[in-house]
């Protein structure tokens, strides 16, 4: 049984695909700045969500991930939004591998009002597999879906890490649904922590070193 709880939780750590949140009320319209800039200019190419602190994930047991990483692209409008890669490691547990399916996935950035958070991030068609070796058998858990997160601006002081002055993305809260594999895969596991910077790439290609923020069209 500890085994089994073991693979709940990093099986869930896998799925960094993060499901959050309530409804939020959106706003009309979505644009993205860089912030290096006056006035503050859209933002339109790559970029990097990198993890702060730790992934801890809650699974019939707790694993803690200390490296995570999405990599993709974003238009100005926040539409669309592409993540082309994603890698995870650094995790406890039995798990022999943790790989991310069916990239790219598609999604969206949309801004939020009435809310303490300032966006919501969407990826749709994410799907994650977690690779187990147990008592000599190879067992493979897939989970996928829609994911949705809260979204952050360095100025909004209800960002997870207040020690961060950068965009901010909360994952906390999330569940993940099997979607294939058997026992002992477990049907669903939820993300405790998880919060990542994200920042743009600059005039260096693989370098993120841009501020973001999302704001309502029409705001500097």
């Amino acid at each position: 049984m500890p085994r089994i709880r073991q693979l709940a939780a990093l099986t869930g750590a896998a799925a960094l695909a993060l499901t959050a949140v309530g409804a939020p009320a959106y706003a009309a319209g979505t644009e993205i700045h860089r912030t290096d800039t006056s006035p503050h200019a859209l933002f339109a190419g790559n970029a990097q969500a990198g993890l702060l602190g730790n992934l801890v994930v809650n699974g019939g047991g707790t694993t803690t991930c200390t490296s995570a990483t999405l990599t993709g692209s974003v238009d100005s409008d926040g539409d669309p939004l592409t993540m082309s890669s994603a890698s995870v490691s650094g995790c406890s547990g039995i798990a022999s591998a943790i790989t991310f399916l069916n990239l790219p996935w598609t999604g969206t950035v949309q801004r939020t009002t009435g809310t303490t958070h300032d966006a919501i991030i969407t990826l749709n068609g994410f799907s994650v597999r977690a690779t187990v070796t147990l008592f000599g058998l190879t067992v493979n858990c897939t989970y996928g879906g829609t994911a949705t997160a809260k979204g952050y601006n360095a100025t909004n002081a209800a960002r997870p890490v207040t020690s961060n002055n950068q965009a901010q993305v909360d994952m906390s809260g999330v569940t993940i649904t099997r979607t294939g594999g058997s026992f002992p895969c477990p049907s669903s596991a939820t993300i405790q922590t998880g919060a990542f910077q994200l920042r743009g790439e600059g005039s260096t290609a693989g370098t993120y070193n841009v501020p973001l923020e999302v704001v309502t069209p029409g705001q500097p």
